[in-house]
């Protein structure tokens, strides 16, 4: 499995609705499992982002799915940073020599 941070705001429509916004996670969250991933922490937050989610995907395309169709409700804007733990930067950094 690979890690994925994802950052997100919420959206006009989604601010306005922000009363159903555990709906919409718990459906996220089912929605990724569906897809073989799982969710590993979920922050709501204060300052350039409204939350943080740190989630497992299988590969690259699901991870995308997921983002899509997660965006594609209208509720939130995200941006999303492929993570690598710790023992895969010290390989990474090892091989430069």
């Amino acid at each position: 499995m690979t890690t994925y941070v994802l950052l997100g705001n919420w959206t006009e429509s989604g601010i306005r609705a922000v009363a159903d916004s555990p709906k919409r996670l718990d459906a996220a969250k089912s929605l990724l499992q569906e897809m073989g991933g799982q969710f590993k922490a979920f922050y709501m937050t204060m300052g350039e982002h409204d939350f943080v989610l740190v989630y497992d995907a299988p590969d690259d395309a699901v991870a995308a799915r997921f983002t899509l169709m997660t965006g594609r409700q209208g509720s939130v804007r995200t941006k999303t940073l492929k993570a690598f733990p710790e023992a895969a930067y010290r390989e990474i950094i090892n091989s430069l020599g």
